[in-house]
């Protein structure tokens, strides 16, 4: 690996630059957060192991963008900036598809903390959604990999944009059902998701579409399952040319900034779901589970379903403390009043 080729004059030196600067941040960044987090004190250890868990996801996911960002390739091409075995198409795709699919499992996992807090339904569908569709997507991934057929591509990210919409679609379900904090992050992600999945039907998936048009146009043949697999292996052209990367910048960019900061996001705001569930304005756990709501400040004793949580609070009768000497007897504690003789009566 030679880095003789790079200079600030090259358009590609410079995104391969930035490219390292946004990934050692984003590896520092959950090395900030793991520390924080294994500092933090848990009501209960099902919130402790549900961080744990989205931490070490998260962690997969860093670390995977990361190495794609020091040996960025283009699967199908079969293009790559070092001649190296770590460059080729297999041991890449192999990456991105376990960091895919645990950034995938990170979403489902506060889906459902989401919908048991909110007691919505559609976000526990969509956590189970997110991850069904994301594997298919890898799928489709790897068929155009092996084949370097681009529809395999096109497919893969149209899944990618109808996964996040349905996301998008159980946050905004959810959206009336909490307040403050909450509300504005869930607002603040819908805001990155409709720009993602804008970026996605407008951008990416048309370009695939082209290039799969412009393969049938010109004849060309796809590979087979074996002949594949051992091309993806063994197969790798390095190239550092404007023309071979510019359609592949704009995506691999956003990706390995934007994409990563979200996964890092998620794990501080399970935390906050899981310190302050008084947040939630609608049904939710506190309604569907009223002694449990009664511990966490959610809602009282004696809230209906469907009631918020701040309408059940109002609805409770205030009752006004008894007077001092009413208390002392209701208690059987009313002090003996005494003669002038000092003989208690």
């Amino acid at each position: 690996m030679t880095l003789a080729w790079i200079t600030w004059s090259k358009p590609v030196s410079v995104w391969w630059a930035c490219l390292l600067v946004v990934s050692s941040l984003n590896v520092g960044l959950w090395l900030v957060l793991q520390r924080y987090l294994q500092r933090r004190r848990f009501a209960a250890v099902v919130g402790a192991v549900r961080v744990e868990l989205l931490l070490l996801l998260c962690g997969a996911y860093v670390f995977g963008c990361a190495f794609r960002s020091v040996l960025p390739r283009a699967d199908v091409q079969r293009l790559c900036l070092f001649d190296t075995w770590l460059s080729s198409v297999l041991v890449g795709r192999s990456v991105a598809t376990i960091a895919e699919v645990c950034f995938a499992i990170q979403w489902a996992i506060l889906l459902d903390q989401l919908a048991r807090l909110a007691g919505l339904p559609i976000l526990r569908q969509a956590a189970r959604a997110v991850v069904v569709l994301i594997a298919l997507a890898e799928g489709c991934s790897w068929y155009a990999v092996i084949t370097t057929n681009y529809l395999g591509n096109a497919i893969e990210n149209s899944l990618w944009a109808l996964c996040f919409s349905l996301i998008g679609i159980g946050l905004w379900s959810a959206l009336n059902q909490f307040r403050g904090p909450l509300r504005i992050a869930l607002g603040l992600a819908l805001t990155g998701i409709a720009g993602y999945v804008a970026f996605l039907a407008a951008i990416d998936v048309p370009m695939y579409l082209a290039r799969w048009n412009g393969d049938l146009a010109n004849g060309k043949e796809q590979l087979g399952l074996l002949t594949g697999l051992w091309d993806a292996s063994s197969h790798w052209t390095v190239s550092r040319e404007l023309r071979e990367w510019q359609d592949e910048m704009a995506w691999m960019a956003l990706y390995f900034s934007a994409a990563v900061w979200w996964s890092l996001a998620l794990c501080p705001f399970s935390l906050i779901l899981d310190r302050w569930p008084s947040h939630a304005r609608g049904a939710g756990t506190a309604s569907r589970h009223p002694d449990l709501g009664a511990q966490t400040g959610c809602a009282p004793h004696g809230a209906t379903p469907g009631m918020g949580a701040c309408q059940a609070f109002k609805s409770q009768p205030t009752a006004s403390a008894p007077p001092p000497c009413e208390f002392w007897r209701q208690n059987g504690r009313l002090p003996k009043r005494r003669s002038p003789r000092g003989r208690a009566q």
